[in-house]
């Protein structure tokens, strides 16, 4: 961690239908900026609405927060690219808080809020339908930039410059790094697979995927 852990945007926005390869898509990728203070509810942050439930949303992934450290990096994979804050879908904005700094089951209080951290987020094709370009969804899982995503353990309220506090951490070693690497790999890292299978608060479809991963490598 550099900065002190902040909220630099709050990111909203509802579905929309565009088209993609000939056929219609239903997608709430495209968040903009709120100003105001927006109450935290058990599924989402007020004004925003995810549109595919099977794969966005729910208690695990109520709200998806993304460094802006990132944002550099993106500028000059994607020149021309419109990198304004919420361009990657997330609800916040952060500063300060990195991927290697949070594990799984941390504690976040921002503003009257509070959340434990999830998981890591896996880009689906709607990404590349955000960018206009397939191979975004490689490049975003290779890049090891993934953010991460919050259930929401209190409700109440966030906004553009709350402080992030950490209350408490996690008892594991555990990060949102280490989750992303694993599944980018395939679970190539035994090790690693079962450390991440330990972590009692390891969302269930992930530990069902990481299950799996472990059974078919070879001792």
């Amino acid at each position: 961690m550099s900065a002190a852990p902040r909220v630099v945007s709050v990111n909203v926005g509802g579905p929309r239908e565009v088209e993609w390869r000939g056929h219609g898509v239903r997608t709430s990728i495209w968040k903009s900026p709120t100003a105001a203070r927006v109450s935290v509810t058990r599924l989402n942050i007020d004004g925003d609405e995810q549109s595919d439930l099977s794969v966005h949303g729910g208690v695990h992934k109520a709200v998806y927060a993304y460094p802006l450290e990132h944002y550099e990096f993106w500028r000059s994979q994607l020149p021309g690219a419109e990198l304004e804050w919420g361009a990657f879908g997330e609800n916040l904005t952060i500063e300060g808080l990195l991927e290697d700094d949070v594990r799984v089951g941390d504690r976040l209080r921002i503003g009257s809020a509070e959340f434990e951290v999830t998981q890591p987020r896996f880009p689906c094709f709607k990404l590349g339908i955000r960018f206009g370009r397939d191979d975004i969804l490689n490049r975003f899982l290779e890049s090891g930039r993934s953010g991460f995503y919050l259930s929401v353990v209190t409700k109440g309220a966030v906004a553009a410059g709350d402080a992030i506090q950490f209350e408490p951490r996690a008892e594991h070693d555990v990060t949102i790094s280490d989750v992303a690497a694993a599944y980018a790999t395939g679970g190539e890292d035994r090790n690693l697979l079962r450390r991440i299978l330990e972590v009692p608060t390891l969302p269930g479809g992930l530990r069902e995927h990481f299950s799996k991963r472990l059974k078919a490598r070879p001792r």
